[in-house]
This record gives C-alpha cells, sequence and structure tokens, in this order.
C-alpha cells in the first residue's frame, strides 16, 4: 500500500508556545521529538535559509528515532533558487554536507526545489533548471514551481524521464499562478498547502507570518484529500506538508488530513484544543487516548 506522510513545515516557531507546545515547557522540552510523536514527517524549512550542518543532522535524526518510520524533507537553500547563479561550490558542499548526513542516518525523504513565481518557462530558465536538477540528482528531488507557465505536458514528461517529483500546491491564485492539481512524476509525490492569504501573498513588505496566517477550513481541505489519494495511487511514498505555520494552524490542518485520511480520531498536542476546540471533530488531546501516539 503506497505511504502517506504527514506533517507541518518547521517545528521551531516562538508563536507555538502555548499553542502547539506547552506554555512553560521545561528546560529537557524538545519540539521535535514531541512533534514526531503525532507526525511521521516534517518539512526542514531552515535549510532554504542557511545549509544546515552535519552535526544539526546527526542531532536530528537521533531525536526522532523512537518514531520508527520518521523521515524529513528539506528544502533546497534560496542562493539556488532565489539567487540564481550566485551560488558557489562552497554552497554546494555546505548544502550536501548535511543532506549526506541526514540520508546516511536513513532520515532523508526527498529534497524540495522550490522556485517563486517570477521563475517562469523561458528558454534561460529552463537550461538553469536542467544544469540545477543534474547538479542534485543523487538526491530524491522534488520540484515546486509556482507560475503556470511550467503548467505544459512537455514539463512533465522531462520531469519523469529524470524521475524529478513535482509538488502539488496550493496557494493564493493570482494571474499566471499555478492552479491545484493532482500529479505525479516520480514515485514520490508531494503535496504542500501553503494557506489563501490573499490580502498579504505578494504584500512586498509582508512579514513570513503574514504570508502564512490561514487556516483551512475542513471543507476547503476536502478536495485536497481527493487529490492526496490520487497522487499516493500514483507512487510509492507521498508527503503532505502545511506550511500554513502561524500560530500552528500547520499543525492542525496536518491533524484534521490525518484524521480524515484514516478515518479516525487522531491523537494531538493537548494545548492546541484551547485554541481551536473544533479540532476535537478530528483528534483526541494526547493526555487523554491510551493508544500509541506514533502513528
Amino acid at each position: 500500500m503506497p505511504k502517506i506522510r504527514i506533517g507541518p513545515a518547521g517545528w521551531s516557531y516562538k508563536d507555538w508556545e502555548g499553542i502547539v507546545y506547552p506554555r512553560k515547557p521545561g528546560a529537557k522540552f524538545d519540539p521535535l521529538e514531541y512533534l514526531a510523536r503525532f507526525f511521521d514527517t516534517i518539512e526542514i524549512n531552515s535549510s532554504f535559509y542557511r545549509p544546515f550542518t552535519p552535526a544539526s543532522a546527526k542531532s536530528w535524526a537521533q531525536r526522532v528515532t523512537p518514531a520508527k518510520e520518521f523521515l524529513f524533507t528539506a528544502k533546497l537553500h534560496r542562493v539556488f533558487t532565489h539567487e540564481r547563479g550566485k551560488a558557489t561550490e562552497a554552497d554546494e558542499k555546505a548544502v550536501r554536507e548535511g543532506f549526506d548526513e541526514l540520508a546516511s542516518a536513513g532520515k532523508l525523504g526527498a529534497v524540495l526545489l522550490q522556485f517563486p513565481w517570477s521563475f517562469k518557462n523561458t528558454d534561460d530558465e529552463r537550461v538553469y533548471l536542467a544544469k540545477l536538477l543534474d547538479r542534485f540528482k543523487d538526491y530524491p528531488l522534488v520540484l515546486e514551481i509556482r507560475h503556470s507557465s511550467w503548467n505544459t505536458p512537455q514539463i512533465y514528461e522531462w520531469l519523469d524521464e529524470m524521475a524529478v517529483g513535482i509538488c502539488n500546491i496550493d496557494q493564493p491564485l493570482f494571474t499566471k499562478s499555478i492552479k491545484p492539481a493532482a500529479l505525479t512524476t516520480s514515485q514520490i509525490g508531494y503535496v504542500r498547502l501553503h494557506g489563501r492569504n490573499y490580502q498579504d501573498w505578494f504584500r512586498e513588505k509582508a512579514p513570513r507570518d503574514d504570508r502564512y496566517n490561514y487556516l483551512y477550513s475542513l471543507d476547503e481541505l476536502e478536495p485536497w484529500i481527493t487529490r492526496i489519494k490520487e497522487v499516493a495511487k500514483k507512487t510509492r511514498e507521498s508527503y503532505v506538508i502545511t506550511n500554513n505555520h502561524f500560530r500552528g494552524q500547520a499543525v492542525v490542518n496536518a491533524l484534521e488530513i490525518k484524521s480524515t485520511l484514516v478515518e479516525k480520531l487522531v491523537p494531538a498536542p493537548a494545548p492546541l484544543f484551547e485554541k481551536y476546540p473544533n479540532l476535537a471533530d478530528s483528534a483526541t488531546p494526547e493526555s487523554e487516548t491510551s493508544e500509541p501516539m506514533l502513528f
């Protein structure tokens, strides 16, 4: 049976204290280990801003060890996707050192190459993308593109030939934004839900948290449940990542998706229910469940 992994993007957010995590967790509290009780994947998004070190990768792998089936995904450093042409050999070396350590621990499920809406399907950009995909072809790659110019059969056939996965995204839809789909171009399926904050998505000075401040309703998630199932049928393993992280909304929606797919209530961090009481329709607080919390 195809594996569907569900989890949030990231785990280190100050505004999750008292909402996802206990308000005063104590010095020994580990947010990563804690989240791994409820999810079997987390997307490492800090690697988009700076490569993580082998020491960090080793620590993360050890901290999710109790969740034996847990796998990370990791975003490629932005110097390769948003600052094109500026990457150095030192940048690549730093990126690879972290990825390789995570892979050697058996905890790297995919590397996500996330490009901005401004990255369009032109001759020059296709050449750049081809070289980048070849440069990192020794990792399980997934490509996220946001501009609709890439939405062509030829592009998907090309990705399929290279066994590079395609990321299906939910984002605020503006002119030439790529629309929701259930596409697959490799044995790795990928879905990312960014939220639908139209007001701040393209606002130049909008803080990161504002862009991703959105809570999906169950009705809004329902079409994505259908797409996730379609993606899973065509892949060996699929990742469903909620990126609407502000105030723990990504955790809420990830739990709701998980509950819908397994067709039962799932364990959830107890603090969430005070802020999001409707979560009780999909989950039970950790302290109230006697079942194992590891998937």
